[in-house]
C-alpha cells in the first residue's frame, strides 16, 4: 500500500467521529431521494399495471336517462375505440351491528360477466349468477371494514325499496383505488360502499330498461380527446347528460395523480436541501482539514506526490464518507419505503402494490451524493494541490490583531480573560465563524422544516372543522327537490337548525384554463357552513356573482370583477358569464359560491336544494338516524366528526409521518452539524489550549474559552436557522399545494422553540464529547514544534 493510502486510512480512522457523522448528514439525502422515489415508482407502476390489465376507460360521462340505441352513435365518434353502457345508482345500506348510516354506489356489470371496460379484480368469489337476483359483488375495503365474506347479507334501500343481497364476491376496481363518497376528501370504508349487480336487475329497479344513466368509453392512440368529449357532450345533452370528463377529472384518478405529484416535488425538493447541506459540511470540514495539514502536504509534495495524486487522496477521502453515507442511506431508506408502503395500501387499493428498491434509483442517489460531496469538497482540494512545498511548510503569517468594537466598550471591560479570547478568536476569524454559524442555522432550518408541517396540519383543519363546516350531518339528496323539504328536516327528533344549499355541476373557464367543479348555492348569512375571508371572517353571499377560493381563482387567472365562463353541466344546460365577486379562504377542497336564488333563477327552476346540512343533539341520532332511514330520497347521510377523524387519519399517516421521518433526520444533521464544528475547533485549537494551560489558566477556563464559543455561535445561527427553515417551509408548502388541501403557511412559537431547543441538545451533547477530550489534552504533545 502507498504511503499516501496508508495516510487515506490512517485519516479516516482518526477522525472516525466527524467521518461519521458527516455520512450521516449524506445518508439523509440519500435516504429521503430514494424513500420517495421508491414510492413514487411503487405506486406510479402499480396504477399503470392496474389501469392497462384492467382496461380504464378514458372518458366517462352520466346523462339523465338515454335509450341504449344512442350507444351506436357513440361508438360512431371519431376515434373512439370502445364504449360501454351502464347503470349507475346511490343507495343505502344497513350492516347487522352497526348503527351508522352507510351510502353506497351500485353499478351494473352485463349479465353474469365482466365488462369491457374498468374491469373488476375479483379477491374472492364470483360474479352474481346471470339468472339470479338479489346479488351483489362488494368493494373489498368495505367487506374488510365491516368483516363480510362471500355469502354474508346485507340490507339496501334502492329507489325506496328495502332489498337483501347475498355477497357473490369482493373485488377491486381501477374507477375506484382511492374509495371516497360523492361528499367525502378521504376515504371512510365503514360508510361508504361501492356495489356491482347484474345490469337486467338494476335498471328494473330504477326504469331503466333498454336504457342507460352512465357511459365510459376509451379512444384510440391519435385521437383528440376533447373533440371526443364534446361529440359525446353533444349526443347526450338531450338525454340530460351531465357533461363529460376524462380521467384527469376521474375522482379516484384526480386524487391518485394529486398525490403521485406531490411525491414528484417532495423526491426533488427536500432531497436537494439534505444534499446541499451535505456539500456544504463536506466544504468547511475539507477546508479546515487541509489547513491543520498544511505541513503534511508540503512533505507530500517534498516525496514528489504530484497535484494530481494530493487531489484524488483528498477526493478518495470525500468518495469514502459519501459511500459510508450512502450504504446508511440506502439501508434506511429500504426500511422506511417498506413502512410506508402499509399506509399507501390502506389508501391506495391496487391488487398488488410492490416497494421494490430499484438499482437505477439507487445509482442515482449515490451518484447525486457523490456529485454533492465532491462539489463541496473541490474548493478544499484546489487549495490542497495549490500550495508550493516551501510555502507550505513555513507557519501561517500570524494574523494582525487590534481591539474590537465589543472590547472597546463598556461590555469589554465587564469581560474576564476567557471571555476576551472568546469575542476575539470569533471577531478575528470573520469566515470561519461565518460558515459555522450558516452550518449550523442550515441544521436548526432543517429542524423547524420538520416541525412545520405538525402545527400547520392540525390549525387547517381547526378552520375546516370550527370556522367553516359547523354542522354535525350532512345530507345529500337523490333528486332535486323544493325548500319545502327543510320543515320536514327541521320536525325530525333532535334536530335544532337545518340549513340547505343547491349544488349544480359546471366547468368555469377563463382564458385557455378551465375547471370542473360544483357552484354551491347558499343563503346570505349561512350560519352552520359559513364562506370565509383571508382573515378567516363571515363574509354575506351577494345577491349576483361568484365567491371563489384563492386557489382555484388563482389556478384561473381571475382578479375582482373578471367575468368567470360557467358551463352549467346538467338541467337546462347552458353557458353564461358571471363576474367575480369575491376570493374566500377554504384550505381543504376547491368550490365555487353563489347566491342560492340567484343559482335557482340561472337553473330556470323555483326554490330547489341538492342537499341539507342539520344541527342535532348526537344523543338523539340513533332515532334520527332510524327516521332517517324511511326517507327514500336521502342519497346519503354524512356525519362530520367522523370525517374529520378520517381526514386526521388520513394526514397524520401520510404527510405527518413523512415530516417525522424528516424531523428524526433533521435532529441527527444538527448533531453532526454541532459534533463537527466542535471536534475542527479542538483540532485547530489545541496548541493554544495547551500553551494557556502552561501559562496557569485552569482546565475549567481553558474548556470554557473553547465552550463558551460553541455556545456563542450556537446561539447566534438560531435566529438565522429560524429565517432560513421559514423559506425553506414557504417553498415545500407551495410546491405541496394541491386541490384537495392547501396547507396554511402558520408559524407558531413552539416551532421555533422546538428548533432552537434542538440545536442547544445538540451542542449540549457535542461538548459533552469536546469536555472529554479537553480533560485528556496532551500537554506536552500539542506543544511540540510542528
Amino acid at each position: 500500500m502507498r504511503a499516501i493510502h496508508q495516510k487515506l486510512v490512517r485519516d479516516i480512522l482518526t477522525m472516525k467521529g466527524q467521518v461519521l457523522a458527516i455520512a450521516i448528514v449524506i445518508g439523509s439525502g440519500v435516504m429521503v431521494l430514494i424513500f420517495f422515489a421508491t414510492s413514487l415508482d411503487a405506486v406510479t407502476q402499480s396504477r399503470n399495471h392496474f389501469y392497462q390489465t384492467h382496461n380504464f376507460a378514458h372518458i366517462f360521462s352520466e346523462a339523465k336517462r338515454a335509450p341504449e340505441i344512442m350507444a351506436q352513435r357513440l361508438k360512431e365518434i371519431p376515434g373512439v375505440n370502445i364504449v360501454e353502457t351502464r347503470v349507475r345508482a346511490s343507495a343505502r345500506l344497513e350492516v347487522q351491528g352497526f348503527q351508522d348510516p352507510i351510502t353506497a354506489t351500485i353499478l351494473s356489470i352485463p349479465q353474469g360477466r365482466q365488462p369491457d371496460l374498468n374491469r373488476l379484480h375479483l379477491r374472492q368469489g364470483s360474479l352474481p349468477q346471470p339468472d339470479q337476483l338479489g346479488q351483489a359483488v362488494v368493494s373489498e375495503a368495505f367487506a374488510l371494514a365491516h368483516d363480510l365474506n362471500t355469502g354474508d347479507r346485507i340490507r339496501a334501500i334502492i329507489k325506496g325499496r328495502m332489498q337483501t343481497l347475498t355477497i357473490t364476491g369482493l373485488a377491486l376496481s381501477p374507477e375506484f383505488v382511492y374509495q371516497i363518497g360523492p361528499a367525502d376528501l378521504i376515504p371512510d370504508y365503514e360508510r361508504y360502499a361501492v356495489l356491482w349487480m347484474n345490469r337486467r336487475e338494476l335498471a328494473n329497479a330504477f326504469d331503466l330498461d333498454g336504457a342507460f344513466n352512465s357511459v365510459s368509453l376509451t379512444v384510440q392512440t391519435r385521437a383528440q380527446e376533447k373533440q371526443v368529449m364534446d361529440a359525446l357532450d353533444q349526443i347526450l345533452a338531450p338525454y340530460g347528460g351531465v357533461g363529460s370528463y376524462d380521467r384527469e377529472d376521474q375522482p379516484s384518478n384526480r386524487i391518485l395523480t394529486d398525490e403521485l405529484q406531490q411525491l414528484r416535488t417532495m423526491a426533488i425538493v427536500l432531497p436537494a436541501i439534505f444534499l446541499g447541506v451535505s456539500a456544504f459540511l463536506l466544504n468547511i470540514l475539507l477546508a479546515r482539514i487541509v489547513r491543520t495539514q498544511r505541513q503534511q502536504i508540503a512533505v507530500l509534495k517534498a516525496f514528489g506526490y504530484g497535484n494530481a495524486a494530493i487531489g484524488l487522496h483528498y477526493a478518495l477521502f470525500t468518495g469514502l464518507i459519501v459511500v459510508i453515507g450512502s450504504v446508511l442511506g440506502v439501508a434506511f431508506g429500504a426500511w422506511a419505503a417498506d413502512g410506508i408502503s402499509e399506509l399507501y395500501a390502506e389508501y391506495f387499493r391496487f391488487p398488488e402494490m410492490s416497494f421494490r428498491i430499484r438499482p437505477g434509483t439507487v445509482g442515482l442517489a449515490v451518484l447525486v451524493a457523490l456529485g454533492a460531496g465532491l462539489l463541496g469538497a473541490a474548493r478544499a482540494v484546489i487549495e490542497a494541490t495549490g500550495q508550493a512545498p516551501a510555502e507550505a511548510m513555513r507557519p501561517p503569517s500570524p494574523e494582525r490583531f487590534s481591539l474590537g468594537l465589543i472590547e472597546r466598550s463598556f461590555l469589554g471591560k465587564l469581560l474576564d480573560q476567557p471571555g476576551k479570547i472568546i469575542i476575539r478568536n470569533i471577531s478575528r476569524h470573520r469566515l470561519k465563524t461565518s460558515m459555522s454559524i450558516l452550518g449550523i442555522a442550515l441544521s436548526g432550518s432543517l429542524l423547524l422544516l420538520g416541525s412545520y408541517q405538525f402545527g400547520s396540519v392540525n390549525h387547517m383543519l381547526d378552520i375546516q372543522y370550527r370556522k367553516i363546516q359547523k354542522m354535525d350531518l350532512h345530507l345529500s339528496f337523490n333528486d332535486v327537490v323544493s325548500q319545502r323539504a327543510k320543515s320536514t328536516l327541521l320536525a325530525l327528533p333532535g334536530v335544532h337548525h337545518v340549513e340547505t344549499y343547491r349544488s349544480v355541476q359546471v366547468r368555469l373557464s377563463h382564458g385557455q384554463r378551465d375547471y370542473r367543479t360544483s357552484i354551491l348555492g347558499l343563503d346570505k348569512n349561512p350560519e352552520l357552513r359559513p364562506v370565509l375571508d383571508s382573515s378567516l371572517q363571515s363574509v354575506d353571499i351577494p345577491q349576483e356573482g361568484l365567491l371563489l377560493t384563492w386557489y382555484l381563482a388563482d389556478y384561473l387567472g381571475l382578479a375582482l370583477g373578471d367575468l368567470v365562463r360557467v358551463e352549467v353541466m346538467e338541467g337546462h344546460r347552458k353557458t353564461i358569464d358571471i363576474p367575480l365577486a369575491g376570493i374566500v379562504e377554504e384550505p381543504i377542497g376547491v368550490s365555487a359560491y353563489m347566491n342560492r336564488i340567484a343559482l335557482n333563477r340561472v337553473m330556470r327552476e323555483g326554490p330547489a336544494i341538492s342537499g341539507a346540512w342539520l344541527l342535532t343533539d348526537q344523543s338523539m341520532h340513533p332515532d334520527l338516524f332510524a327516521r332517517l332511514w324511511e326517507f327514500p330520497g336521502v342519497a346519503g347521510i354524512s356525519i362530520l366528526s367522523r370525517s374529520e377523524d378520517n381526514i386526521r387519519g388520513y394526514i397524520q399517516d401520510t404527510v405527518l409521518y413523512f415530516m417525522l421521518i424528516l424531523l428524526i433526520l433533521a435532529g441527527s444533521i444538527a448533531f453532526a452539524m454541532v459534533y463537527n464544528n466542535a471536534r475542527i475547533a479542538f483540532a485547530e485549537r489545541a496548541r493554544e489550549l495547551a500553551t494557556l494551560r502552561v501559562l496557569g489558566f485552569t482546565r475549567t477556563e481553558v474548556a470554557w474559552i473553547l465552550i463558551g464559543e460553541i455556545i456563542l455561535i450556537s446561539i447566534i445561527s438560531i435566529p438565522l436557522g429560524w429565517l432560513l427553515g421559514a423559506g425553506f417551509a414557504l417553498l415545500l408548502n407551495q410546491a405541496m399545494s394541491s386541490d384537495l388541501f392547501r396547507l396554511p403557511f402558520v408559524m407558531e412559537p413552539e416551532i421555533f422553540a422546538f428548533s432552537a431547543g434542538g440545536v442547544l441538545l445538540a451542542s449540549a451533547l457535542s461538548l459533552f464529547s469536546i469536555t472529554r477530550k479537553i480533560n485528556k489534552l496532551d500537554m506536552v504533545l500539542a506543544l511540540k514544534t510542528e
